[in-house]
């Protein structure tokens, strides 16, 4: 049985920084964070692999945003720089429990299998 627990959500300004976090019990193979803005869809934000040091990012992240991880703690980072007021949302930790064979799965709610309860975000300006 796998659980995600989002945490760190919150209300910043423009060009401020939030942390968030996930915690991750059971096993699981892939990680991702995804957002979902009020009226729209679910959409990519970041991916990693436990057992990789690769990581991926939605264009509109990259640079800003950087996806972690503490292997021994089983919890998994979203740290959020230069937030903008379009990055509103509220934000989803998700997970995998084994690879799959679609190429960029990583970045589609397709590809995971396990999703947390969600952590507003609001970027004031």
């Amino acid at each position: 049985q796998v659980q995600l627990v989002e945490s760190g959500g919150g209300l910043v300004q423009a060009g401020g920084s939030l942390r968030l976090s996930c915690s991750v019990s059971g096993h699981t193979y892939r990680m991702g964070w995804f957002r979902q803005a009020l009226g729209k869809d679910r959409e990519f934000v970041a991916a990693m692999w436990w057992s990789s040091p690769s990581t991926y990012y939605a264009e509109s992240v990259k640079g800003r945003f950087t996806i972690s991880r503490d292997n021994a703690k089983k919890m998994v980072f979203l740290q959020m720089n230069s937030l903008k007021v379009e990055d509103t949302a509220v934000y989803y930790c998700a997970a995998a429990r084994s690879i799959c064979s679609v190429s960029g799965c990583h970045r589609t709610t397709e590809g995971y299998d396990y999703w947390g309860q969600g952590t507003q975000v609001t970027v004031s300006s």
